[in-house]
């Protein structure tokens, strides 16, 4: 049915309107871009007028807007994004560090929805659904022709609502079907606290996220620890932390640093988009040594923290090169429950570099070189490439035997496997070598095909031989299949502790929290000895704060 031009008309306008005014309202530009602006308007809303009452086919007003929304968007930095009414629970998450769902973290495994972990105290978690189950139905719907956000936003809503899942578990003859009860889930911002060291007189604390709360749960996360004894140093881990709030991110570095220091500035293109931060309380740490954990998923807030730790010379940064995120978002509400999530400006740290990756390709050799800058004490620090570490500490890179083994989700399942047969787990709980054996039984029988480079190189010669009828070839491939069964065996042997390091976490994951799964994990995480061994070296790490000591 042709929808009547007129109303498509009014309904051109009214877009036209209300892009404007959120535009025009508190906006003043010259008069050659509100020209601009204006005519861009009413070329927009008059081609899709004609589009919506006059194309051959009937089409979807709403996907329009939001494909050529999306597409005004991609012209700019990938952080400025538009935010649909279904996606609005994502800025909770980064806000609140809540939302309202069941408490289930879901992600695609051979290409099955499946639970990668349940929130602790969330509904589902109360109801017994593990890591590893496998979603069949949400909502009546069957799982396998949605999406994960589509499953993500079915399983969210108002609290008190209930929404039935039905999941598949390993060992398991049927199905099993839940009526779980939508509810507030707070997502915890410290998921550890502990103390570290030889002499236990470390502490140590992960923190996931920077939402309005995370200042608070680190302090109180502090407190604890001194409540237990002095505290000689402290590892704040923000490994694998995306950021969040600014503000967070501020109060938190208070809590070492002396009152009225500078954190970090921000500089847009008007005069009001162009603020210091600095802290306004008097420090709970002021001259505790800190040594502060990052990595290449380190972004945003969690680089605002280290780089004003490290620019004031106040800690340690430790790791590998953050993400380099250094562009502000300001959530601009819109009609209809939507937002945009704006770059308004980037950040500084206090010696004036910027956090931003300036080249998007790092292995790009025409990437603008770093400038330098210096520490309150005088230390050399570069810019234009996400924080980089006073001290590099890579984690161990997997084996080739253990990235194929992860690509075919042979740990996933195993692990799935292992608690469909095991009710319970050992307070003590590690993996051996007779662990190890069952596993490569289990990849046998349950005939899991995993390659390595050499297999797939010999796979693509086979098929040349086939294809030119090599007979000599056939019998070289054959002893070479033989060769690479002994090498692949061999390969489980010098890499069987990374691979029950892996095993260990994966099964951990099945029965205990993220809390507990941390403090048994710790003892082998290389990254965090490092920084227990440096806190313990007090003349080491003084002597990294000084010029001398980091060049």
């Amino acid at each position: 049915m042709r929808r009547s031009r007129a109303n498509v008309s009014l309904l051109g306008m009214a877009l036209a309107v209300s892009m404007g005014m959120g535009v025009l309202v508190g906006f003043w530009a010259p008069d050659d871009d509100l020209f601009e602006l204006r005519k861009g308007l009413r070329i927009f809303g008059a081609v899709y007028e004609e589009v919506v009452t006059g194309y051959v086919e009937p089409v979807d007003p709403g996907h329009l807007v939001r494909v050529g929304v999306d597409a005004m968007l991609e012209e700019l930095d990938p952080y400025t994004t538009y935010v649909d009414e279904s996606e609005n629970a994502r800025i909770d998450i980064i806000t609140e560090g809540q939302y309202g769902g069941v408490g289930l973290d879901i992600g695609r495994r051979n290409g099955a929805l499946t639970v990668v972990a349940p929130v602790a105290g969330g509904d589902a978690y109360q109801q017994g659904v593990r890591t590893g189950d496998v979603i069949t139905e949400v909502a009546g719907q069957p799982a396998a022709s949605l999406s994960v956000e589509d499953v993500e936003a079915l399983l969210r809503g108002q609290p008190g609502t209930t929404v039935p899942v039905t999941v598949e578990r390993a060992g398991r003859p049927s199905p099993l079907t839940l009526t779980l009860t939508r509810e507030r889930v707070e997502l915890p911002d410290v998921t550890y606290q502990g103390r570290v060291g030889a002499e236990r007189e470390l502490g140590y604390v992960k923190l996931e996220r920077f939402t309005r709360d995370a200042p608070g749960a680190v302090e109180s996360a502090l407190d604890d620890l001194r409540d237990t004894g002095p505290l000689q140093g402290v590892v704040l881990d923000l490994r694998d932390n995306p950021g969040g709030l600014l503000r967070a991110a501020v109060r938190i570095t208070a809590l070492f640093v002396p009152q009225g220091t500078e954190v970090v500035s921000t500089r847009g293109r008007d005069d009001d988009e162009t603020e210091s931060y600095t802290t306004d309380r008097v420090p709970l740490l002021p001259e505790t040594p800190v040594v502060v954990l990052v990595n290449g998923q380190s972004a945003s807030a969690s680089e605002i923290v280290a780089g004003a730790l490290q620019d004031h010379d106040r800690g340690v940064v430790m790791g590998t090169t953050t993400y380099g995120k250094g562009l502000v978002q300001n959530v601009r509400s819109l009609p209809h429950n939507t937002a945009l999530k704006l770059t308004t400006a980037q950040y500084y740290t206090p010696s004036g570099r910027t956090i931003q990756r300036l080249d998007a390709n790092p292995t790009d050799t025409t990437a603008p070189p770093s400038r330098v800058h210096e520490t309150t004490g005088g230390r050399t620090v570069r810019d234009g490439h996400g924080i980089r570490p006073d001290v590099r500490v890579a984690s161990p890179s997997p084996s080739p035997l253990e990235q194929a083994l992860t690509r075919r989700g042979a740990f996933f399942r195993y692990a799935n496997h292992y608690a469909a047969t095991h009710d319970t787990l050992a307070a003590d709980f590690s993996v051996d070598e007779s662990d190890l054996g069952a596993f490569r039984t289990w990849l046998d029988r349950e005939d899991v095909a995993y390659s390595l480079r050499a297999e797939r190189t010999l796979d693509s010669l086979r098929a040349q031989a086939e294809a030119h009828n090599y007979e000599g070839l056939r019998d070289e491939t054959a002893a070479l299949d033989a060769a690479l069964d002994e090498a692949k065996a061999a390969a489980f042997d010098r890499h069987a502790p990374a691979l029950m390091r892996h095993l260990r976490r994966e099964i951990l994951a099945r029965y205990v929290s993220a809390s507990r799964r941390i403090e048994a994990l710790l003892p082998a995480d290389e990254q965090v000895t490092a920084a227990t061994d440096l806190l313990q070296t007090p003349d080491r790490y003084e002597r990294l704060l000084t010029p001398e000591g980091s060049r």
